[in-house]
């Protein structure tokens, strides 16, 4: 096991310096630039503070000074905000996402695992049928169509929930299950397809044949084989959704990861931008390897290599 996270970091590594350098130069490449703004600004003024930001220095010069400060884990201030550093902004704004993400993970895993195993066990029934359908909806119909349909319905019209805000407990309900719509819909077909595989598998029909109870044999059998392709699934899904999901954000004003990033990238505002780059690519690499291991003791046939 201790070889192979050596492996894996030995890899990652690498990764994730492809993937910092990818997103330092294809910033500067994108039009415009953080003091480019509606009100011009007289030109000492601008020369003055892309100096003052290292912005003046040759493009190499300025990639192999933000590689050192990352390496130190210094990742800047905000180019906008120069009050701030990037370490601030993704603190304020993460704890929101991961809040949100791991309910919304959650409550998908939990409802697509039940929907999935329930249609597998009555394949081709009008059940599965209706499950299958729901599915397909859930994976077509985009966040920002079933968002302010919700909206609409529970708070404006029934007015149970509130339409935005994370003021109590209350405000949490609807992003959540807007994030988690989605998962539910990926997660059954993920779970249904593994199922239905596993059930007609050899080793499954041996432990029918020791006349063990149809519980125990979907349960301690085929269960644990029809998981691993939704433990793979999970690493990336993970990542994405504790990183923030903009529409969702901005649709319940969150002062979550996303909305902070895509704010960041209109304008223009490099340091960030890359900071919560890095933070998502870490996160990707590290929920990927985790996921492999899970496999591996899930399955002892998944060999660590």
């Amino acid at each position: 096991m201790l070889r192979f996270l050596l492996r894996r970091l030995l890899v990652a590594l690498p990764t994730l310096f492809l993937v910092v350098t990818l997103a330092f130069f294809m910033m500067r490449a994108a039009p415009g630039g953080p003091f480019e703004t509606n009100r011009k600004l007289p030109p000492e003024v601008e020369q003055n503070l892309k100096a003052k930001y290292g912005l003046d220095r040759p493009l190499g010069v300025q990639y192999l000074g933000y590689l050192a400060n990352v390496a130190r884990g210094d990742l800047g201030p905000s180019l906008k905000y120069p009050d701030r550093s990037v370490l601030d902004i993704i603190r304020q704004g993460f704890p929101t996402s991961l809040r949100l993400g791991v309910s919304a993970l959650t409550l998908g895993g939990v409802l697509g695992l039940c929907f999935g195993v329930f249609g597998a066990l009555r394949q081709n029934s009008p059940a599965d049928y209706a499950i299958t359908t729901l599915a397909v909806l859930g994976v077509c119909i985009p966040t920002f169509v079933t968002g302010p349909l919700l909206v609409l319905v529970f708070a404006s019209w029934l007015g149970w929930l509130p339409t935005g805000g994370l003021d109590d407990v209350r405000g949490y309900v609807l992003p959540v299950v807007v994030l988690a719509l989605p998962q539910v819909a990926i997660i059954s077909r993920l779970t249904r397809a593994g199922m239905v595989e596993a059930m007609a598998s050899n080793h499954v029909r041996t432990a029918r044949a020791r006349g063990l109870p149809e519980r125990s044999v979907v349960l301690n059998h085929a269960l644990r084989g029809a998981v691993l392709p939704l433990v793979s699934y999970l690493g990336p899904a993970a990542a994405g959704l504790i990183t923030g999901s903009l529409v969702v954000e901005r649709l319940f004003t969150l002062p979550g990861l996303g909305k902070a990033f895509v704010v960041s990238a209109l304008q223009r505002d490099y340091t960030v931008v890359m900071g919560v780059v890095i933070l998502y690519a870490s996160l990707v690499i590290g929920l990927n390897l985790l996921a492999e291991v899970i496999q591996s003791l899930l399955d002892p046939r998944v060999k660590l290599s």
